[in-house]
């Protein structure tokens, strides 16, 4: 009888983004996959959105995403999946422009969804899919 390998899951943290705010993980990490959390534009040494509007909120968010990804051995450039959640679609030109600047190519699937709200009066989320390198 051959027995099924184990998976190993298990919550990725890094100091290079913002601590959960919630029961949640960063981001789980199971076999040759990672799954983020949505990263709203909090400044992980000061826990506050950062100022600037849109642009500002949609860097910081990439970056933190970035930070994750990083920590579970991955990249922007393994990222199979997004969703986009905005609080004002009329944003959405501009998230969508640096969002296509941090993905690899080809390009994730992606969702984008207007919103009512998000955490923290954010006005971008974003949170992603990818595999982890070596893994595959």
């Amino acid at each position: 009888m051959s027995k099924e390998p184990v998976v190993e899951t298990v919550a990725v943290a890094t100091e290079r983004a913002p601590g959960a705010i919630g029961p949640y993980s960063q981001a789980i990490a199971t076999g040759d996959l990672v799954f983020c959390s949505g990263q709203i534009g909090l400044d992980p040494a000061t826990g506050e959105i950062v100022p600037g509007g849109i642009e500002a909120e949609t860097r910081r968010v990439l970056a933190n995403l970035s930070a994750v990804l990083s920590a579970a051995g991955s990249s922007p450039a393994e990222v199979v999946r997004t969703t986009i959640f905005l609080a004002d679609l009329a944003d959405f030109a501009t998230v969508n422009a640096l969002y296509g600047a941090w993905v690899g190519v080809p390009a994730p699937a992606r969702a984008t969804v207007g919103v009512a709200a998000l955490p923290r009066g954010a006005r971008v989320e974003i949170d992603a899919i990818a595999r982890r390198r070596g893994r595959a």
